[in-house]
């Protein structure tokens, strides 16, 4: 299943059968990171200390059912989270899950779906990246704005010029010096 997208992915296994853990590592070929934990306990020390693209929830677990850290799991990171759960609790689980955005298949299906959940929690993540990086460079063009707003005051201040000449001023001192707006802003402020 290994595509060039997984590499850069990170993923949490957390299951306490032996068996479903080999299986489902023949499906993760190619991940960047691929920890397993055996218990909720250990789990949850582990997303506090690393980031991770994807959760994978064998249920139940030694310590407990595993649908509250999929719930803090949801809540605390980024991490899409697929939760694993036996057929006879599936539809209660499926109830509790879906509406938090947890992608939730019984053990019998793991076989024949793991693979397109898998996938399916990569495309959601690689959109979740995507917006993320949007989201810094629109924060990143804010900030630049607000610095040369705070310049162009100072110019319009202590050196009387109109907004427009303000304006026009650092365009055209960026353009002559060859840096950014923001730059000749920051050196108008300090």
């Amino acid at each position: 299943m290994s595509r060039k997208s997984d590499i850069y992915h990170s993923i949490l296994i957390v299951s306490s059968s032996d068996h479903f853990n080999s299986k489902i590592k023949k499906y993760l070929t190619g991940f960047i990171t691929i920890d397993i934990k055996k218990s909720v306990s250990l789990a949850r020390r582990c997303i506090i200390e690393k980031y991770y693209d994807i959760i994978v929830i064998n249920a139940p677990l030694q310590d407990e059912s595993g649908i509250e850290f999929a719930f803090d799991s949801i809540e605390k990171s980024n991490a899409s989270v697929l939760f694993v759960s036996p057929r006879e609790v599936y539809e209660d689980v499926l109830e509790n899950v879906t509406d938090k955005g947890i992608l939730a298949i019984t053990k019998d299906m793991v076989d024949s779906r793991l693979d397109k959940a898998i996938r399916y929690l990569i495309a959601v993540q690689n959109r979740v990246h995507r917006l993320e990086q949007k989201t810094l460079t629109l924060e990143e063009k804010m900030e630049e704005i607000r610095i040369v707003n705070r310049a162009k005051l100072i110019l319009v201040e202590q050196r009387n010029m109109t907004e427009d000449e303000a304006h026009a001023y650092i365009g055209k001192c960026a353009m002559d010096n060859g840096v950014s707006r923001r730059r000749i802003a920051e050196d108008i402020i300090n």
